[in-house]
């Protein structure tokens, strides 16, 4: 079975595209809901976030989100020391669900899937784009983040021309259904290609 890395900068509407490849079938594990989903139940990576980032990383027995965001996306250091403790076990997660599923291939929907490295992992990768104001303009009314907030968090993934020179497959989400239509063709092609 083959992987296909799907990542894109944040707005840049990968969840979208995810959740279009899932609609025709294909199992979609997103990355970042899994981590999140570890970070709420692993008693290791509790222990260790709170031992990095203090007792306030954690709020009633759950990860408090906005409060790491703000320590992790002005501190580049920091934000790499809570990568290494979360990303092994996602990535040991991974494993685990992929060799639960039956299909030609899967789609995993990473943020960071160039920056880690991961799409060494990955037989194909897909990246989607969007033009930063349209980006912005997604995030402005997605999110309950400031303008600052999210260009901090742009910042620290890195540019859709440097992401080209490693993906695959390019998606342009602009529009829905232009979207849905290259989604479908790369469907018809990774499914015939084996």
């Amino acid at each position: 079975m083959r992987i296909i890395g799907l990542t894109g900068g944040i707005g840049s509407g990968k969840t979208t595209v995810a959740m279009m490849f899932s609609e025709l079938g294909i199992p979609v594990y997103i990355a970042d809901v899994e981590a999140k989903a570890l970070t709420n139940r692993s008693k290791v990576i509790r222990r260790k976030l709170i031992e990095l980032l203090g007792p306030e990383a954690y709020s009633n027995a759950a990860v408090n989100s906005s409060f790491v965001a703000e320590k992790i996306f002005n501190d580049p250091e920091l934000l790499q020391q809570v990568n290494k403790i979360i990303h092994p076990k996602v990535a040991a997660h991974f494993k685990r669900w992929l060799k639960k599923q039956d299909s030609p291939y899967v789609i995993k929907e990473a943020a960071i899937l160039f920056e880690n490295g991961g799409y060494k992992q990955c037989d194909k990768s897909i990246l989607v784009t969007a033009p930063l104001g349209l980006r912005m303009k997604r995030l402005l009314a997605r999110d309950k983040s400031s303008k600052r907030e999210i260009e901090a968090r742009m910042a620290n993934q890195w540019s859709d021309s440097k992401k080209k020179k490693l993906a695959d497959i390019i998606i342009e989400n602009i529009d829905l259904e232009d979207t849905q239509k290259q989604v479908n063709e790369i469907h018809k092609e990774l499914s015939r290609s084996r």
